[in-house]
């Protein structure tokens, strides 16, 4: 499953924050959130771009860090 690297999440409600965004793009299917390494896996059907994954998460109030 592919994954990022978000900065900026310290609690469940940012973890939330972060797997809302994610489940709204058509196709994703699984997200799962590990707060202290800031790394974000989801399943999607299809690829998805790098800049729609980081626009999503900067609408949200957080960064993907690299990629």
């Amino acid at each position: 499953m592919p994954e990022i690297t978000v900065k900026g999440m310290s609690c469940g409600h940012c973890a939330a924050a972060v797997t809302k965004a994610l489940q709204s793009l058509p196709g994703v299917t699984q997200v799962q959130v590990d707060l202290a390494s800031g790394r974000v896996i989801y399943q999607s059907a299809a690829a998805i771009p790098p800049q729609d994954l980081a626009r999503l998460i900067k609408a949200a109030g957080y960064e993907v860090v690299g990629g």
